[in-house]
């Protein structure tokens, strides 16, 4: 399969312009061949705590409407992570199969339209809810991660391992299952940034049946090392693909060095983006993990009984 990590630097808070540079580096990325698209962790907004009201958005979300769209255009699978206000409602049918229980609301004006194969390039202004107070309103936050198969909603994953002032405005999923495709038969490991940190959530996702481990983030300076060692590390240790896909450019508190990499199930790196914005696509192969398993055989070794709980 071709997939792609789209390497974006995030303009914070700038919800319009993210989303049609977003747009213009996936239709790139399909112009490519690729079949499977990730984004950046928040890569609409930033961590735009100080205009929450703007950032987050309702389901359904015009973010992800605009997004549906360009997946079932371009017939290719995509994910990434919004910030998401739930309160509570159910949104199921809007997306077809796949939706969970979250809140439904008013939508956006489309930036790529149903049957519009590219990228459209309107000026139109992407909106969230407009009742929206911050983080002491008495919704709920969450960093929602998303994956689309062809214009459906395949399933959403919020966050369960914020990060430090993440821990002040979202709340903690609750949840850690594979994302199941039906036209590619494949189950998606999906875990957002800090996670990687978490060997269990990894592996947690592997033992479930996950056959491929996508990584959507935002890891700053000056921990580069860490995520390459880390990136590397749950590709190996649970013997499949990983796609780790982070940010580059700047925010108000910090920089990103990018490296977004491409690695197989032996832990080899295929694609690394280097520091620059880009979108770096490549063939990856899915079916190699059955046999790495059969030569180095560490899930069959395992011996649960040995393992603490805690």
């Amino acid at each position: 399969m071709k997939v792609a990590c789209i390497q974006m630097d995030v303009l914070h808070c700038k919800k319009q312009e993210n989303l049609e540079k977003a747009l213009y580096m996936a239709l790139k990325a399909v112009e490519k061949g690729a079949e499977l698209i990730v984004f950046p962790e928040v890569f609409s907004t930033g961590f735009c705590y100080e205009n929450l009201s703007h950032a987050a958005e309702n389901l359904p979300s015009p973010t992800l409407e605009n997004l549906a769209c360009f997946s079932e255009a371009n017939d290719c699978i995509m994910l990434g992570s919004i910030i998401q206000k739930d309160s509570g409602e159910d949104y199921r049918e809007e997306y077809g199969e796949g939706g969970i229980e979250n809140e439904g609301g008013p939508g956006g004006e489309k930036v790529f339209k149903k049957g519009e194969k590219g990228f459209s390039g309107k000026e139109k202004e992407i909106s969230g809810s407009k009742n929206l107070t911050g983080s002491k309103s008495s919704a709920l936050y969450y960093n929602l991660g998303f994956c689309f198969e062809s214009g459906t909603l395949a399933g959403t994953y919020r966050k369960t391992h914020p990060f430090k002032a993440e821990n002040s405005y979202f709340s903690k999923g609750s949840s850690l299952e594979p994302i199941s495709l039906k036209k590619q038969s494949l189950k998606i490991g999906f875990e957002i940034c800090y996670e990687l940190r978490f060997p269990e959530v990894a592996r947690k996702l592997s033992l479930a049946g996950a056959d491929l481990l996508v990584t959507t983030a935002a890891f700053p300076n000056p921990r580069s090392e860490h995520w390459k060692t880390l990136a590397k590390a749950r590709a190996i240790e649970n013997q499949i693909p990983h796609i780790a896909c982070n940010r580059t450019g700047s925010a108000p508190d910090c920089t990103y060095f990018g490296n977004s990499m491409v690695i197989d199930a032996w832990g080899e790196v295929k694609a690394d983006a280097g520091s620059k914005e880009c979108v770096i696509v490549c063939d990856l192969d899915l079916e190699g993990k059955e046999e790495i398993r059969k030569a180095i055989p560490v899930f069959e070794d395992r011996r649960i009984e040995l393992y603490s709980d805690s």
